[in-house]
């Protein structure tokens, strides 16, 4: 009989192993995942971004920079789908994407806005509608609709903490996006950081000046705390 402490390394390499694809096979069977469809910015949004970011970031350092794995990104939708259907999803939105020419789009952001969580908020720079915008949109939620669930869990979004950084009132936005954040409810932004509301109210008080830029790419995302695109699930095929 081999006793406690005796095990060969191989086996106890291997076993390790096991575990780990084990842990990673459970994560991936999630039936539910939280997904966002953006367009992501060119360079002169990404410098305005990053650059209130880092504001952002110096008076409220508990907050997220922006990087490779909280992308500055301009929402068109955010679900819950079924995991299972990824593929047909991706498949889904690059059709309805070889329909338009994004790139050619010039948009305007035109001021900052927050989403209060008191007594924090999720700043933003905001982008004007277009028609471009709202018929991009609307293609696809008809696109993506026979592949959605009412409603997921913690376990739907990317976390480090095992959940419990997914915001409670994150799971309701995701779930009624479509009644919320759609068609004429539609705001479309670029997600700056979090602040406290007080400093964010000064910001937002401050004259903007108004620039314009184009989106340069397109992925589908999986959400994380915050609402941020945390996890590229897919790069989308672009027209030029």
């Amino acid at each position: 009989m081999v006793k406690y402490g005796q095990w060969p390394v191989a086996f106890c390499f291997s076993l390790v192993i096991s575990l780990i694809f084990a842990a990673s096979s459970r994560a991936q069977q999630n039936p539910v995942t939280a997904i966002d469809i953006a367009l992501e910015p060119d360079a002169t949004m990404l410098k305005h971004a990053q650059a209130d970011n880092a504001r952002l970031l110096k008076v409220f350092p508990k907050g997220f920079a922006l990087d490779a794995t909280h992308n500055p990104h301009v929402t068109m939708l955010q679900q819950f789908v079924r995991t299972a259907d990824l593929e047909k999803v991706y498949d889904a939105v690059n059709k309805v994407f070889a329909t338009e020419k994004p790139t050619s789009w010039k948009l305007k952001a035109f001021k900052y806005y927050y989403i209060p969580s008191p007594p924090i908020g999720l700043a933003g720079i905001v982008v004007e509608p277009t028609e471009d915008l709202l018929r991009l949109q609307q293609k696809i939620i008809d696109a993506v609709t026979p592949f959605t669930e009412k409603t997921g869990t913690p376990a739907a979004f990317m976390s480090t903490e095992d959940g419990r950084d997914i915001q409670e009132f994150l799971i309701g936005y995701v779930a009624n996006f479509v009644q919320i954040g759609a068609g004429k409810k539609f705001n479309p932004h670029v997600t700056i950081g979090v602040g406290t509301e007080t400093y964010l109210n000064e910001m937002l008080a401050e004259p903007f000046e108004t620039f314009t830029f184009s989106p340069a790419g397109a992925s589908v995302y999986q959400l994380g705390s915050f609402g941020t695109a945390r996890k590229e699930l897919k790069a989308l095929m672009l027209m030029p």
